[in-house]
Order: structure tokens, then sequence, then C-alpha cells
């Protein structure tokens, strides 16, 4: 389990964190939590964790091309320029 491990990172080393997991992925599996748009690009299956009441965690399935969108929409990014970390 990696907790926010890309949060202090900027894009390109984020770009190789992702490069590096990937290559361990084909003998390791990971869990990732992660607010980035990048690293949620770069994964396999996606899961959203919400919490609406206090103590009480509910599992959403999340859609990549949705999570990007939503993404997009936060950063303010068009559709035509790519996600970035910061």
């Amino acid at each position: 389990v990696l907790d926010e491990i890309d949060a202090s990172l900027d894009d390109a080393n984020t770009e190789r964190f992702a490069d590096i997991l990937h290559e361990f992925s084909h003998s390791t599996q990971f869990v990732i939590i992660t607010h980035n748009p990048y690293t949620m690009e770069r994964v396999d299956t996606l899961h959203g964790i919400t919490m609406e009441q206090p103590g009480v965690s509910i599992v959403i399935p999340v859609q990549l091309e949705e999570a990007q969108r939503q993404a997009r929409q936060t950063q303010h990014v068009p559709d035509t320029e790519p996600l970035t970390t910061q």
C-alpha cells in the first residue's frame, strides 16, 4: 500500500515513478492512494473512495475517462491539453 507517495513529486518524477511501478507490476500488486491525475491515468484499475458519514468509507466505481474529465474540470484544462500534477 502506497499512501500518497507521489504527493511531493513534480511531473517528471511522477512519470519516472509510474514507469518504475509499471515495471514491478508484472510480478507485484500495488494499492496506490493518490490525488495525482497523472498517476490515475497510468493505473490498470481505478477505485474511488468516499466518506459520506464519519467513519464509513464507500467504494465507488470510477471510469478512467470520467476521472480524467473531472481532473480537467478541477484544473481548468481543455481536452486538447495534457493534465499536469501541479
